[in-house]
């Protein structure tokens, strides 16, 4: 079936189980606005193809043989691509999960998950957000606060309503320069507010505050 003629999101599948992928193809070539532009079975495989066809979105599974997903995190600048990551993972182990996210990863999946999560978080990353589900969130919070030398978070910090704002475009994947923009404020008025959030909260970067707020429930999430 043709596509229609809205801005393509462009995937690149990396999975080693050939029955996964034919199914994760059949899922996807069901969205309208989603096309599949190549399948890796390992990681060597998904490192040329990432450079070959840049893709906006790359599904990454975290198992695959000759370099595992959180290799191919390592080794690939995605700074230099614009290609984000949604991690799939069968299991629920939260140190791979959040070391997948330190190295860059937006989004992760369950390979249980039901199918129209998969598809939401596609979109959801696309559009520059970071994605897990609420289980997914509780787990890697949990972690980054058993890694966190900072001391004990306040679960109703009083953020001001500029500070509210800069976290949902923070959470939203915006630079500070753009933050700027869109609120006329300066960037360095930002990275100002930034150090300001980070210590009301405990958190120590972006990745982190963007999860501490999803958890917290302090941006909207359609």
């Amino acid at each position: 079936m043709a596509k229609n003629t809205k801005q393509q999101i462009r995937v690149l599948m990396a999975d080693d189980h050939a029955i996964f992928r034919e199914g994760l193809r059949k899922l996807l070539d069901g969205d309208d606005e989603i096309t599949i532009v190549g399948e890796a079975s390992n990681g060597n495989d998904c490192i040329k193809m990432l450079s070959k066809l840049k893709p906006d979105i790359l599904l990454l599974d975290l198992r695959m043989p000759d370099k595992d997903g959180l290799a191919v995190l390592e080794e690939v600048n995605f700074d230099q691509l614009p290609t984000r990551v949604i991690v799939l993972t069968a299991a629920e182990d939260d140190r791979d999960v959040v070391r997948a996210m330190r190295l860059g990863a937006r989004g992760v999946v369950l390979k249980q998950s039901a199918t129209d999560l998969l598809i939401r978080s596609i979109h959801k990353v696309h559009n520059g957000e970071i994605w897990l589900d609420n289980h997914m969130t509780t787990e890697v919070m949990k972690a980054f606060s058993k890694s966190s030398d900072g001391g004990p978070r306040r679960e109703k910090p009083l953020l001001s309503d500029r500070e509210k704002e800069i976290v949902q475009l923070v959470a939203q994947g915006y630079r500070n320069k753009e933050i700027g923009e869109k609120l006329f404020i300066s960037e360095q008025t930002v990275k100002n507010h930034l150090h300001n959030i980070f210590d009301k909260l405990g958190v120590s970067d972006r990745l982190e505050l963007a999860l501490y707020a999803i958890h917290h429930r302090l941006i909207d999430q359609a």
